[in-house]
């Protein structure tokens, strides 16, 4: 006796499922997952960065005033302002003046 195939509502049904439930895995796997651009601290080095991208299940940050990329485990990131309390304000400016300086002289950072 040979299996009986489904038809197309139920295998249209299940990839759907499928789909839902594979969305829902990732986003309780990065439940904190911060916006590129977005200043962080990395609290394993204890470094300030710009959240660059989330590749894999790695974090990229690059230093406020430009530099080279490292990576961290999204559980080693916080958002800035909860760790830098009163420094916010002056990492962020410095980061902005010089992305906008090396852009306007055409420079990579």
């Amino acid at each position: 006796m040979t299996p009986s195939r489904p038809d197309r509502s139920t295998v249209t049904a299940a990839a759907q499922a499928h789909e839902v439930a594979a969305r829902a895995a990732r986003a309780e796997r990065a439940p904190n997952r911060l916006p590129v651009g977005q200043l962080a601290y990395d609290t394993r080095r204890e470094w300030p960065g710009v959240v660059m991208d989330h590749i894999g299940e790695y974090v990229w940050l690059r230093p406020p005033g430009g530099g080279v990329e490292w990576t961290a485990r999204p559980d080693e990131v916080e958002p800035a302002g909860s760790v830098l309390d009163g420094e916010l304000p002056g990492e962020i400016l410095k980061a902005r003046v010089a992305t906008t300086n090396s852009r306007s002289r055409r420079e990579l950072l």
